[in-house]
């Protein structure tokens, strides 16, 4: 009963409509009426913002808000991989033969998702990490190491939502919704970024048109919290002690090492 309610109204408030009518709100000069209530009610760290909250001219703008400098400091141990986002850890593991990832129990098909079977093929037995952005975090995207981009595209039409409930009761949104998957080759193999957008079909900019990233550099950001689904090479990297289900971690801190 509680599965079908949740997917009637995800199903309700992800028509054309509805999402242009919200995004159409949170561009509008009278958004920014409704942001010192916003930030409150989902404990949005202003400290860390890098201009006052009274600069933001609407929601939007609070959505993409940059950070002050010293903010986030990005790990530069050479082997370490840092988080790409602010985010909640969701669920992190073992890509299985049959090219699934176990998310609460439930397998998600990754060649779905990924939805190239020549790109896919180098990450089976590899690692998976899931972010989920909330709607109080920092929305910009970093790259997680020094890589040269490599291959990106996009699939999918509609975005539902990524939470927990949208995991546990939605219809795959980790491998259905609208995604831009991008390739990144580093000297211990590859790894595929995955952002998964949220609520709006174009909720996620690219940023940077580089062939090469430096660690932490920003690449792209989502105008509304989304999820980061990383994906490893089999024995690329080894996870840190941090990585559980449910911590929460921090743009530019490590979340695993590569192996030598």
């Amino acid at each position: 009963m509680l599965q079908h309610l949740y997917r009637t109204f995800i199903e309700l408030t992800n028509h054309q409509g509805s999402s242009k009518l919200i995004r159409k709100f949170t561009f509008s000069k009278w958004s920014r009426f409704v942001i010192p209530s916003y930030t409150k009610v989902f404990k949005v760290n202003k400290e860390e913002m890098d201009k006052p909250l009274h600069h933001y001219q609407n929601l939007h703008e609070l959505f993409i808000r940059r950070l002050n400098p010293s903010a986030r400091p990005v790990d530069q141990e050479k082997d370490s991989v840092v988080s790409p986002v602010d985010a909640k850890i969701e669920a992190y593991g073992v890509i299985t033969p049959q090219k699934e990832m176990i998310v609460k129990n439930k397998p998600y098909s990754i060649q779905e998702m990924v939805s190239n079977d020549l790109i896919l093929e180098k990450y089976i037995e590899g690692q998976f990490i899931i972010l989920y952005l909330s709607p109080k975090d920092y929305h910009r995207i970093h790259s997680p190491l020094k890589a040269q981009v490599g291959n990106t595209w996009t699939v999918g039409q509609k975005s539902y939502p990524v939470n927990s409930l949208g995991i546990k009761y939605g219809k795959e949104p980790l491998v259905k919704n609208f995604r831009k998957l991008t390739e990144l080759t580093f000297e211990n193999g590859h790894m595929l970024m995955v952002k998964v957008g949220a609520m709006f079909i174009n909720s996620i900019e690219a940023v940077s048109k580089k062939e090469v990233v430096e660690k932490g550099e920003e690449m792209a950001y989502f105008t509304f919290g989304s999820t980061v689904i990383l994906l490893f090479e089999k024995n690329s990297i080894t996870f840190d002690s941090n990585v559980h289900s449910g911590s929460y971690v921090k743009y530019g801190e490590p979340i695993a090492h590569l192996k030598k």
